[in-house]
């Protein structure tokens, strides 16, 4: 048996179809019981696209900041399970510190506990690039603890966490690390469960005129955004995680040719019809005054958390993914040849459901 945290969020509901479609095997999905009710409706969504018997997807109400995972029958299901994919976790930039720490460390802590009592077989625990916090240099998969300083209490609850998962793979625990970059839409739809990364600039540059302006570092083309969309990094996972050689490593999912500051907004701007102009200098001050005016974050669509990673210097490199997904057909697009799906998605969703992002 397959068991898996994070369902029914964006990237978890995409990583349960390519498990049923992979193998004959169940998979339970731990779910908070707030989302049940979406989560049975994405179950049978999933098992009637993979036609399969919608008892392939086996629902557990639960929480990870439980220890016992809030499971009724624990042991039972650890002895019933092979495999374990975690990426249950508060992906919000602006989250505090008391529920970062909950969900994303203790969280971790308690699903590692259960995998552990389970003696899997394999462990996959969906990570971010961002652990690398902010630090001016490459950041390679081989790279964790690099003195770096933190944007945000989700990017130092993320990099906790990986240090507990990678201090049991030291010791031999069958693991593997995925590190997305930030994760979009669907390529191919444009389909997401939720509005942030860069559909803030996108919302800043729809409220404005035909001529619109964003926050820009003050090179522009000197600063990256490193962007993927949901079905490379769903399609990476599933691949890599089906192959006994990936045991033990980390692998960063990452664009790598991601877009300039500057390519990305003008980007953005063509897609939604607007000459935009990224005005040099004034990320820190955008920043200072939205974080002092929430009303008007509101009204513009910006999360000023968001805003730091505009001037973000640490580039990520991903040679042994791209060695390892040689020859699959898996592989990350340029943003440029898919924008304007996104902003599509974006005119025909105005509002999107993220209440099953955790």
């Amino acid at each position: 048996m397959q068991f898996c945290t994070g369902f029914p969020g964006f990237l978890g509901s995409a990583l349960v179809g390519r498990l049923l479609a992979r193998s004959d095997d169940t998979v339970t999905c731990l779910v908070q019981p707030a989302y049940r009710e979406t989560a049975e409706r994405r179950a049978g969504e999933l098992t009637d696209e993979a036609g399969v018997p919608r008892e392939r997807v086996r629902l557990v109400e639960g929480d990870v900041t439980d220890p016992d995972l809030g499971l009724t029958a624990y042991d039972r299901l650890a002895e019933a399970t092979a495999t374990v994919y975690h990426l249950a976790a508060v992906y919000d930039l602006g989250v505090d510190a008391e529920v970062a720490d909950r969900v994303n460390v203790v969280g971790t802590d308690h699903v590692l506990a259960f995998a552990e009592a389970a003696d899997v077989e394999r462990f996959h625990y969906v990570s971010t690039c961002y652990v690398s916090g902010r630090y001016d240099g490459t950041f390679t998969h081989a790279d964790l603890d690099v003195g770096q300083e933190f944007h945000n209490h989700y990017e130092r609850t993320k990099f906790e966490a990986e240090v507990a998962v990678q201090a049991r793979m030291a010791d031999g625990f069958p693991a593997t690390i995925y590190r997305p970059a930030i994760a979009v839409g669907d390529s191919r739809t444009g389909e997401t469960q939720k509005y942030d990364g860069p559909y803030y600039l996108l919302s800043l540059l729809r409220r404005q005129p035909r001529l619109a302006f964003a926050p820009a570092p003050a090179t522009p083309d000197r600063y990256h955004l490193n962007v993927v969309p949901r079905e490379f990094v769903v399609d990476a996972i599933a691949e890599l995680s089906g192959r006994d050689e990936t045991v033990g490593e980390v692998y960063q999912l990452c664009n790598p040719h991601p877009p300039t500051i500057g390519r990305l907004v003008r980007a953005l701007g063509r897609a939604s019809d607007r000459w935009a102009v990224p005005v040099p200098g004034t990320v820190g001050l955008s920043y200072a005054a939205l974080s002092r005016l929430p009303r008007l974050a509101d009204r513009l669509g910006v999360e000023p958390e968001a805003l730091p990673y505009l001037s973000h210097a640490t580039r990520y490199t991903d040679e042994n993914t791209r060695r390892a997904l040689a020859g699959t057909g898996v592989r990350c697009p340029l943003f440029e040849a898919y924008v304007d799906t996104l902003v599509a998605y974006v005119r025909e969703h105005p509002a999107v459901d993220d209440a099953a992002m955790v």
